[in-house]
């Protein structure tokens, strides 16, 4: 995991230089920042080592063509061995990209596995592309006649551009034939088929799910886990759990008695993790609300509510390893926000709903948990967003998902349950306690609500809790007082659009 800048027809190394250092965070082991040879380009990148420890550094040059790339090859071994381990000079998983744009294949970036994005240079050409979801930035700005990438808005803050745009999930940039889509998200089923075999679709999921965790498991480093209590990371982490010959390390945090914290002491002892557990105050949120809200490059209420914790946890995990898995993408593959209850007897809108929250993540929770954890120098991998993962679920019909249950399945009574074939593909896993628990927000069951509540009143020195406008201006505030130019910062942050829901009929 990485960040990185690429200037071209920008000939200005001290520039690129500047703009590393402002998200330097994101790699911490390495930074370089070369000029191409014969090309227009100058590249910095700043490194996490990962994958390749030893012999990884970036920008990677060869043959005078130049690739800057942040995130993980998950398939790099069996791209290896199709190209040529002959072609390849270091260990890295990134390298892949430059020699499958050099085979000269049609659709050569969609061979790609992973998590990524990435700017690759050649004398006369620069492509950029990033994953099928975004789970990793990318950012282009138009400076004059030349082009300036980054991995976040803030390392073109303070700067005289003209636009900046974000790269969309499943697309690449070609400055020879502009934008293209290489990926989209395939659209989810609605009703089930009379003939489905319910029993073995649930049991093609959990082998979906013990693939992709294996996949996203993948690293020369130690790979912890977020563990908050709820059912997502809780199966990500009891899977994690199996595939390995010793303890996995999980993360928990909360205020001091919240049901997250229990709940994740639950899970814990059940599937034999080391376990690391941090409380944290109001007072603490308060102090920490600036740098949340400043990497976070947002001041939308519900990102930045759920953006504390996030934090919290990045920080603890920090301490310990340099990735962790998480749970996120869950909800949106298998319908579980509570908003989704209103579309349980219509699941051809459910289905278009999810599809449409896919594809809006990237903008969402995947700007929340890329930014927070990168700001401590964490890589946090979504297996439940692995490619193959995403294709099966959406094939999986959304009245699954969404379903009103027979009371002798479970220990509830009979009650529309979300994410039902997620449950029952995984209930052997955890306890039924918690396969069956109903959702809480992060920011609602680790007690951030409660306790943003009253670091509020502190921050803002009132004696009464803000209304939700109040907030907002708040955040505004705090956020503006980061930057050199706010203004383009806030009209290029990410924020909840809820407006955006399809409408169930």
């Amino acid at each position: 995991m990485c960040g990185f800048v690429c200037l071209w027809n920008i000939g200005d190394e001290a520039l690129a230089s500047r703009m590393i250092k402002k998200i330097a965070h994101r790699g911490p082991d390495a930074v370089e920042v070369i000029r191409g040879q014969g090309a227009p380009v100058v590249m910095a990148h700043c490194r996490l080592s990962i994958i390749g420890t030893q012999d990884g550094l970036q920008p990677i040059y060869q043959d005078r063509d130049m690739l800057v790339a942040n995130g993980e090859i998950y398939n790099h071994a069996d791209l290896r061995a199709i190209l040529g381990e002959s072609a390849f000079e270091t260990e890295s998983d990134s390298e892949s990209i430059l020699h499958l744009f050099r085979s000269g294949a049609l659709r050569w970036v969609a061979r790609l596995d992973g998590m990524f994005a990435f700017v690759l240079a050649t004398r006369s050409r620069i492509i950029a592309a990033r994953d099928p979801l975004g789970i990793k930035p990318l950012y282009l700005a138009r400076i004059g006649d030349g082009m300036a990438f980054a991995s976040e808005l803030k390392a073109f803050d303070g700067l005289q551009v003209d636009s900046v745009e974000s790269i969309g999930p499943g697309a690449l940039f070609d400055s020879h034939d502009g934008m293209r889509q290489w990926y989209r998200t395939p659209h989810g089923a609605g009703e089930e088929e009379a003939d489905l075999d319910i029993d073995a679709t649930a049991a093609e999921l959990r082998l979906v799910l013990e693939e992709a965790v294996a996949k996203w498991m993948v690293a020369d480093v130690e790979v912890g886990s977020f563990l908050s209590g709820g059912l997502d990371s809780s199966i990500i982490a009891a899977l994690a759990a199996q595939q390995r010959d010793r303890p996995l390390k999980t993360f928990a945090v909360g205020m001091a008695g919240s049901p997250d914290l229990a709940a994740a002491r639950e899970v814990a002892a059940h599937i034999g993790s080391d376990h690391y557990e941090q409380v944290f105050t109001a007072q603490d949120v308060a102090e920490v609300l600036p740098h949340v809200i400043y990497h976070l490059e947002s001041a939308d209420v519900d990102l930045v509510r759920s953006a504390v914790p996030t934090h919290f946890v990045a920080k603890l995990a920090a301490q310990h390893v340099k990735a962790v898995l998480t749970g996120e993408g869950a909800d949106e593959l298998f319908a579980g926000y509570s908003y989704h209850h209103a579309y349980a007897d219509h699941p051809r809108d459910l289905a278009e709903e999810l599809t449409r929250s896919l594809n809006a993540m990237h903008n969402i929770n995947l700007q929340r948990v890329d930014r927070i954890t990168m700001a401590e120098s964490l890589e946090a991998r979504t297996p439940f967003l692995d490619r193959d993962l995403i294709d099966f679920a959406q094939s999986i019909p959304a009245t699954l998902k969404m379903r009103k249950t027979d009371p002798a399945d479970h220990e509830s009574t009979g009650e529309t349950t979300e994410k039902w074939i997620l449950r029952k593909a995984c209930a052997d896993l955890l306890p039924d306690s918690l396969v069956w628990r109903k959702k809480a927000q992060f920011d609602e069951g680790s007690g951030t609500v409660a306790a943003l509540e009253r670091a509020l009143m502190i921050v803002s020195g009132k004696d009464r809790p803000l209304d939700k406008e109040e907030e907002a201006a708040l955040y505004e505030d705090i956020l503006r007082g980061a930057f050199e130019d706010p203004d383009f910062i806030l009209e290029n942050a990410g924020t909840w659009e809820s407006e955006d829901r399809v409408t169930a009929s």
